[in-house]
């Protein structure tokens, strides 16, 4: 039977804005099942810390469980990987750190393309490393780590939450600008390397701020310096690398994102969440406590971070010469 032509545009019409309205029904109906928050470091490192505060404050505002997954390996690889190839549904997210920034050099074999691959949804904070090292290292400050690294080479080992993490570019960039020789030792994630600095089996460490301060406030670890350009406010009295070696500078930082194709409806509505959460007084005074600055933005704002994260990256990665395994 041939329709008349009217009636098959309005019928047309309405079969094209079918996937629309799906769409929006769905991002009104999302979450309606478990969301897993993928984190590509092991537990207990800033990026786990991160993805548990934000993913507790998503369950509890969209009535969902948003369950942290911890899948190390590689770098943070493994699991961007996975979450590449993940339905584009908002039903499992990634932790973008600064370290998937630097793999876009790193590694130039990678089956995906960051920028190309994942969508940003929201950032959710930076924050510097602490140049720590364990009590027993007879050294106080920046000058005499310096000191007792050139006259004793190689005796020195630096971990790391592996090759190409956050903290060993920063450690790498330490050894570039000041001529000292560090052994690097990576591990799995923050965690399992703080875990031998504490025993002493490794004597330094670029830690992130979130992941150490407790051990530093303890006198488990002792931080020499900060790695951003101005003094922590968390930690007034500890003095940044810069102000013994000038244009240093290095940070971490987190965000989310999910696989490209993700529905704008869904992520928009997880940036909005997220951003609520990067603005409520309860999250910005842990944040605060744990010496991290909340990130709030845009969707397209955590891209161009991503972006120029990339680029500078780059440019450290190069010049040091890091190789991946």
């Amino acid at each position: 039977m041939k329709l008349p032509r009217r009636q098959f545009l309005h019928l047309a019409a309405g079969a094209a804005a079918l996937p629309a309205v799906s769409c929006v029904a769905w991002a009104q109906t999302y979450p309606a099942r478990p969301v897993h928050i993928v984190v590509g470091f092991a537990p207990s490192g800033a990026t786990d810390i991160m993805a548990r505060l934000i993913g507790q404050w998503l369950s509890e505002r969209l009535g969902q469980q948003f369950i942290v997954e911890n899948r190390p390996g590689a770098a943070s690889n493994i699991a961007t990987e996975a979450i590449v190839n993940a339905p584009p549904d908002g039903y499992t997210l990634l932790v973008v750190t600064s370290v998937n920034a630097i793999n876009a050099t790193l590694y130039d074999k990678l089956s995906f393309n960051l920028i190309r691959d994942i969508a940003p949804i929201a950032s959710i904070h930076r924050e510097p490393f602490l140049v720590e090292v364990n009590p027993s290292v007879p050294v106080k400050t920046v000058p005499e780590l310096i000191a007792y690294a050139k006259a004793n080479p190689a005796n020195i080992n630096m971990a790391s939450a592996g090759i190409g993490s956050g903290n060993h570019i920063a450690g790498e960039l330490f050894k570039m600008m000041t001529g000292v020789t560090f052994v690097h030792v990576p591990y799995r994630g923050a965690g399992p390397a703080l875990v031998d600095l504490l025993g002493g089996q490794v004597q330094v460490m670029f830690a992130t701020m979130s992941s150490s301060i407790e051990y530093v406030r303890g006198g488990k670890l002792r931080a020499l310096a900060a790695t951003t350009a101005t003094r922590s406010p968390v930690l007034p009295d500890i003095p940044t690398v810069a102000e013994f070696v000038p244009g240093y500078e290095s940070s971490f930082w987190t965000g989310v994102g999910a696989p490209k194709n993700t529905p704008a409806e869904i992520v928009d509505k997880l940036n909005k969440e997220i951003n609520a959460a990067l603005a409520d007084p309860k999250m910005k005074a842990r944040l605060a406590e744990l010496g991290a600055t909340a990130l709030p933005g845009s969707p397209a704002d955590f891209g161009r971070l991503i972006a120029d994260e990339t680029e500078k990256g780059a440019k450290v990665v190069k010049f040091a010469g890091v190789k991946a395994d």
